[in-house]
């Protein structure tokens, strides 16, 4: 199972379970749960697509010292650290969002524990968690955001100096797919994580929400797998068909 797969999971078999069944309510341990297995693999989400982007530099503008300095032993630590500090950093949000007591209506307006949402029930001055959110957006979000920009700009600019015409194609399709997934993922989590709670309507923080929960990790495999020819040929088929069937 990867780690879009096991992200997606954290929130779509509870709204189904509550869809069929009718019961919408959750416990105060399933919802520090859930805020953190989703914070814990949002955060993973973050940086291990910032270390693909930081792979495909290296593959492409420095290929030669490639082996060398992405050795084994290195990629088993750059996935331990980054797993230790997702953990590290799960916990202490999940801790600090669920220790405000709440006064007001027990009713989340989300479709998932979510801590900001819940956030809002509570009686108590949240202004400083609202700023460690921010702060937390600017260090997983807007940071790694703008590294893999860089990154991408750097293979770009490199790419046209390739002296094989297969090997600019492959990466290309590569970058572009990453960079893809990379922008859906990216820009609905800064909006939400980086602008004040007050500012969003809950509608709108809701949708955003949907597109990066549920609608990105279940475009990320489509996107990945136009890079194959075959799949790109059969989804090409697809559409010449169902455009030759209506007309």
């Amino acid at each position: 199972m990867n780690l879009t797969t096991t992200l997606i999971s954290t929130t779509v078999p509870k709204m189904v379970t509550d869809f069929f069944s009718g019961h919408r309510g959750i416990s105060c341990i399933s919802c520090g749960v859930q805020i953190f297995l989703y914070l814990m693999l949002g955060v993973a989400e973050c940086v291990f697509l910032t270390l693909m982007a930081f792979d495909c530099y290296l593959a492409i503008c420095s290929c030669l010292r490639y082996q060398i300095i992405m050795t084994p032993r290195v990629c088993v630590q750059m996935a331990a650290r980054s797993w230790i500090w997702d953990v590290l950093i799960s916990v202490m949000h999940t801790i600090y969002a669920m220790h405000f007591s709440v006064c007001w209506s027990r009713k989340i307006h989300h479709f998932f524990c979510e801590a900001m949402a819940l956030l809002k029930l509570s009686c108590e001055d949240t202004s400083a968690y609202e700023k460690v959110v921010l702060v937390s957006g600017i260090v997983f979000l807007l940071i790694p955001f703008g590294l893999i920009l860089t990154s991408y700009t750097l293979i770009f600019l490199d790419v046209p100096h390739m002296n094989s015409h297969e090997g600019k194609n492959k990466a290309l399709a590569t970058c572009s797919s990453h960079l893809c997934v990379v922008s859906l993922y990216f820009v609905p989590a800064m909006i939400v994580s980086m602008t004040p709670g007050a500012s969003l309507p809950s509608e709108v923080d809701q949708h955003l929400f949907v597109f990066n929960v549920i609608i990105t990790p279940m475009l990320n495999p489509l996107i990945y797998s136009l890079r194959n020819k075959e799949v790109l040929a059969a989804l090409r088929k697809v559409l010449w068909r169902r455009l030759m069937f209506k007309q």
